[in-house]
């Protein structure tokens, strides 16, 4: 399996890690660099800051939410930061005891 990254950061890491590229110049940008050395495979974005400024940024194709029976009132909101109304059309649901699992694509 292929595995490659583009983190967007402010600062790049002091480390040498020969699959990583470190983006410094926004979210569009590192979705273009990642959708590229991806080719028809899909780009995966990790972390509700990088999923809001992913839709922000109209480069968030579709969104994939696990949720689970437990309630732990801390971390970053994954919609809090939104700039606007986001459309969103269901395109898969997998409910199981543990999770429910929900796929939406972004509606443009």
């Amino acid at each position: 399996m292929f595995r490659s990254s583009c983190p967007v950061t402010g600062r790049p890491s002091a480390a040498n890690y020969p699959l990583v590229t470190y983006v410094t110049d926004g979210i569009a940008s590192a979705m273009a660099q990642a959708k590229a050395v991806a080719g028809d495979r899909n780009v995966m974005v990790h972390g509700a800051y990088t999923a809001q400024r992913a839709l922000e940024a109209g480069v968030l194709d579709e969104l994939q939410i696990h949720q689970i029976p437990v309630l732990l009132g801390r971390g970053r909101r994954l919609f809090k930061l939104l700039p606007s109304r986001v459309k969103l059309e269901i395109v898969r649901v997998i409910d199981t005891p543990e999770a429910t699992h929900n796929r939406y694509r972004v509606r443009r």
